[in-house]
C-alpha cells in the first residue's frame, strides 16, 4: 500500500514576531511607569499620547500575528494522530490539508512586522493631529 508521508515539526516560536511584540510591551510598561513625568509637560503630551497609541497598535499587530502563527502550528499538529511527526495516508484528510494550507500559505502573518510599521507610519500624523486637537480642547488656557 502506498503511503503519503509528510514531515511535521513541533510548534516553534516565531521570534521575528515575538521579539517586536515583547519590545512593545516593554516600551508600554516604561511609558506607564514614567507617565506622570512624560504626560505632565503640556507641549509634549500630544507626542507621548500618540507614541503610546502607535506602540500599542503595532504591538497588537505583531502580537496577534504571533498568536495566529502558534495557533496554526497547533492546529496542524492536531492531525498527527500517532505523534510521530509525519502525516501518513490515514492522517491526511481534507481538514488536515486545509490546516496545512493555512499554516504554509499565509505570507501576511510573517510580513506583519513590516506591514505593521507601514500602517503605524501612515496613521501617525492623523492620530497626532487628532490627539493634539483633543488635548488643546481639554486643556484650560
Amino acid at each position: 500500500m502506498y503511503e503519503i508521508e509528510r514531515m511535521m515539526e513541533p510548534i516553534s516560536i516565531p521570534y521575528h514576531l515575538l521579539l517586536p511584540a515583547i519590545a512593545c510591551i516593554v516600551f508600554l510598561y516604561l511609558i506607564f511607569i514614567r507617565r506622570k513625568k512624560l504626560f505632565s509637560n503640556s507641549k509634549k503630551r500630544s507626542l507621548w499620547i500618540t507614541a503610546t497609541i502607535l506602540i500599542a497598535f503595532y504591538g497588537l499587530i505583531v502580537g496577534g500575528a504571533t498568536f495566529e502563527d502558534v495557533y496554526a502550528q497547533w492546529d496542524v499538529n492536531r492531525y498527527d494522530l500517532n505523534s510521530d511527526g509525519l502525516f501518513s495516508s490515514d492522517e491526511v484528510t481534507e481538514e488536515q490539508e486545509a490546516a496545512m494550507f493555512r499554516l504554509t500559505s499565509d505570507v501576511g502573518r510573517n510580513l506583519s512586522v513590516l506591514t505593521g510599521l507601514i500602517s503605524t507610519a501612515v496613521l501617525a500624523l492623523p492620530i497626532y493631529i487628532l490627539v493634539r486637537l483633543i488635548v488643546k480642547i481639554k486643556t484650560p488656557s
